[in-house]
């Protein structure tokens, strides 16, 4: 790790080999512990011209915006008139115990590629007031500017902390707020207009005991050279050295001689936990001044009774998971059902729109190209944005209540064993409506490991995409018989498929965790918030944020993706015969969603098949079908396959062209289930028997079948390597549970 300059910087433009031009703009950083309202606060600053980028080095996502000094006047040359304000992670301390408070650590030092701050706008929790002390005290010991915004300041209105205590205790300035209402806002600007012009830094002494600042002596001189500032600094690195470096932590940057030295010192203190005596002298020293810190000095402020008694139900251990299971009810639904109009008017203007370039364009390859590869393209990217806006409306009503952190503390109980947190759940409940949604679901989880093993697992759950495929396969295989005399085969079937992947995605997490995506096991420390009514216009700005990064950088992927899969379905063509014209159709009726304007006549049915037949993506059906054999499939179900990237549930309309019934919708596949039942070999045995269907749903339960999930993927990771090992381990999955339901089925006799 090492420290880069403060004020003046640099910036690069985006071409390369671009002109540096230097950038007089100083950088505050917002900190704080989570659920202390500190994204909140930062919108109210920089209002609506906040952007989101990523940390460098890290794949972990950050906001940054601009302060304007609008009103103010410039008595100096030194004097701002903008600041560069970036939102920090949560963290509790710096004790960089997970990577999200290694990454607080580094933006508030300054270290490796983060420019060192010029101020710190610490909030804290008004209502916790003592535990988030601990944090700004930390920064103060290392003499970063700080400016203290008392948040919440509503929720104690019976018994408040006084701004000007706490900033009195500190020597730092301290503004009361209530950032969801935008009270004391002007205030907290105007402090921290005058902490950049002042310069000036806190004050605090902690009495650690003599022992300890012993062990510190011997530590400073072991600091790297480029850490050494001021003797209180550098005894402050010291401390955070001593409380946070392990012979096996995920720290970056740390050298070896100072590591050794660290180790060195805890081996010699014995029996002596040096982080517990720096924890208890800290909180010592907070404890004695708490109660000079409130206007009413007599008491402390009480507990949030009425949460208290809601809380007794909501966190019962059996009442509470009956409510959360009916509250996961109704977001599940919303994202199954509710949805559904908005995707179909989508559905139905994208379709309009082709029908409607189909009879004023000019029949050729570029209609073609813009018919059925751009639009289709676009058309699979917005048919998402529903199910995204709906998704994140709950979600921010259920962060925005405090209920979100009941739901975490519920679930820590099962998801621990998994090595998740409780967050992880709602991700993964909401793959069952779609995994495109659950996987921009994880960015509410604080720590990033935990948000990579949630997305790596979440595409197992049962998406509503792969219904189509299990109504198909189900109606076409398994008779309606019923077992016992009244419980129906092909329901007990479904509810299978549905059990079979919540299993297999609880097992493979556990796996995975333990393995290619380990980490330190960080115990769930969890605030929760008194309830309160959600912000609208937090929520709805989340939501415009959420939306429109899927289109803008999500989408050009899904697109581009799109635009192959047509080529491949599309080329090369019939030679020019009669069913030329009819050549391009199948790439119509699969990348578009099977949404192609008209049925086709029986031989316009029959030229597509020959058509599809002839297409790159037949030929790569005819050459990986040596490797599909042994699940008991044939070329065609690998063109299905290849289909179904535009969306699992194109396999049903992919099926459809292959068998020659033309375009197929999931509601009326009548004939295509009467074709699949009916299809011989040529030695006359039935080419799909029930053993078969049981594979083929078992594969497109596992396999990544989805070029939007991957493209999501991507967009969340900031790189090609966690899609393509998510598409790697699934597509093994799927291939040996599909081959050992097969071949078990065979030697069984079925």
């Amino acid at each position: 790790m090492e420290p880069r300059a403060t004020t003046a910087r640099v910036k690069q433009s985006a071409a390369p080999g671009s002109k540096v031009v230097a950038v007089d703009r100083p950088l505050a950083v917002v900190v704080g512990n989570p659920n202390a309202g500190k994204t909140t606060l930062f919108n109210q600053l920089t209002g609506q011209n906040a952007r989101v980028g990523n940390y460098p080095g890290v794949t972990v996502e950050r906001r940054v915006g601009v302060i304007r000094f609008d009103g103010e006047t410039r008595t100096g040359h030194d004097e701002p008139l903008s600041v560069e304000l970036v939102d920090v992670p949560g963290a509790y301390s710096l004790s960089a115990r997970s990577a999200e408070e290694q990454i607080a650590l580094l933006a508030v030092l300054g270290f490796e590629e983060n420019p060192r701050p010029d101020l710190a706008v610490v909030v804290l929790d008004a209502g916790q007031l003592i535990r988030n002390l601990y944090l700004a005290l930390q920064l103060i010991e290392l003499e970063v500017p700080v400016v203290l915004a008392l948040n919440m300041i509503d929720e104690v209105s019976d018994d408040p902390p006084s701004p000007e205590a706490v900033g009195a205790l500190f020597g730092v300035p301290c503004v009361a707020t209530n950032a969801r209402k935008g009270a004391g806002i002007a205030e907290l600007r105007s402090a921290i207009y005058a902490a950049l012009r002042d310069r000036a830094r806190g004050r605090v002494a902690v009495d650690y005991p003599a022992p300890l600042r012993q062990d510190l002596d011997a530590l400073v001189s072991a600091l790297p050279a480029a850490w050494r500032s001021s003797a209180g600094r550098d005894r402050a690195l010291a401390l955070w050295s001593l409380a946070s470096i392990e012979a096996d932590d995920e720290l970056s940057g740390i050298e070896p001689g100072l590591r050794e030295r660290v180790l060195a010192v805890r081996e010699a203190a014995g029996s002596r936990d040096l982080e517990e005596e720096i924890i208890l002298s800290r909180y010592r020293f907070l404890d004695q001044h708490a109660p000079s810190l409130y206007a009413q000095v007599e008491r402390r402020p009480p507990k949030r009774r009425a949460s208290d008694r809601v809380d007794r139900i909501l966190l019962h251990p059996v009442l509470g998971f009956l409510i959360f299971i009916g509250v996961m009810l109704v977001v599940f639904q919303s994202l199954f059902t509710w949805a559904d109009p908005a995707i179909s008017l989508i559905e139905d203007t994208f379709s309009w729109v082709s029908t409607l370039l189909m009879a004023h364009l000019p029949a050729g390859v570029v209609r073609d190209l813009l018919i059925q590869g751009v639009i289709g393209g676009v058309g699979n990217v917005v048919v998402f944005l529903p199910q995204i806006l709906l998704l994140f409306l709950f979600i921010g009503i259920l962060e925005d209540s405090g209920y979100m952190a009941r739901v975490a503390y519920l679930m820590d109980r099962i998801m621990k064993a998994l090595g998740l947190h409780g967050r992880a759940f709602v991700p993964m409940l909401s793959g069952f409506a779609c995994a495109v949604p659950a996987v921009l679901a994880t960015r509410t989880m604080e720590r990033r490991r935990d948000r990579l093993l949630t997305m790596m697992v979440v595409p197992l759950m049962t998406c509503s995409a792969r219904l189509p495929v299990y109504t198909l396969v189900i109606g076409a295989l398994f008779p309606p018989t019923k077992v016992f005399g009244w419980v129906p085969v092909q329901g007990l079937m479904m509810i299978g498929m549905y059990l079979f992947s919540v299993i297999v995605t609880l097992v493979v997490a556990g796996v995975l965790g333990k393995t290619a995506i380990k980490g330190r096991r960080v115990p769930l420390i969890l605030e929760l918030p008194p309830y309160r009514l959600p912000g609208v216009r937090t929520t709805l700005r989340m939501m415009w944020e959420r939306s429109t990064t899927f289109l803008r950088e999500a989408g050009t992927i899904i697109l581009a993706c799109t635009i192959v899969l047509w080529a491949l379905l599309s080329f090369p063509r019939l030679p020019e015969t009669g069913a030329a014209t009819a050549a391009a159709s199948p790439a119509a009726a699969i990348v578009a969603g099977g949404s192609a304007p008209d049925q086709p006549t029986p031989e316009a049915a029959a030229d597509e098949a020959r058509a599809l037949a002839h297409s790159y993506a037949g030929r790569l059906g005819h050459l990986i079908e040596p490797a599909l054999a042994p699940l008991g499939f044939d070329w065609k179900i690998g063109v299905g396959l290849i289909g179904a990237f535009a969306a699992r549930e194109v396999f049903v309309s992919t099926m459809g062209l292959v068998y020659g019934v033309g375009k197929v919708d999931a509601d009326q596949a009548t004939p295509l289930r009467e074709r699949i039942r009916a299809e011989t070999r040529a030695d006359g045995a039935p080419v799909y028997r029930p053993v078969v269907g049981l594979s083929l749903m078992v594969f497109f339960a596992l396999a990544c079948q989805c070029m939007s999930t991957l493209a999501v993927v991507k967009r969340e990771t900031r790189s090609w390597r966690w899609p393509a090992f998510m598409f790697g381990y699934m597509t093994a999955l799927a291939w040996f549970a599909s081959f050992l339901v097969y071949q078990g089925g065979r030697l069984l006799g079925f």
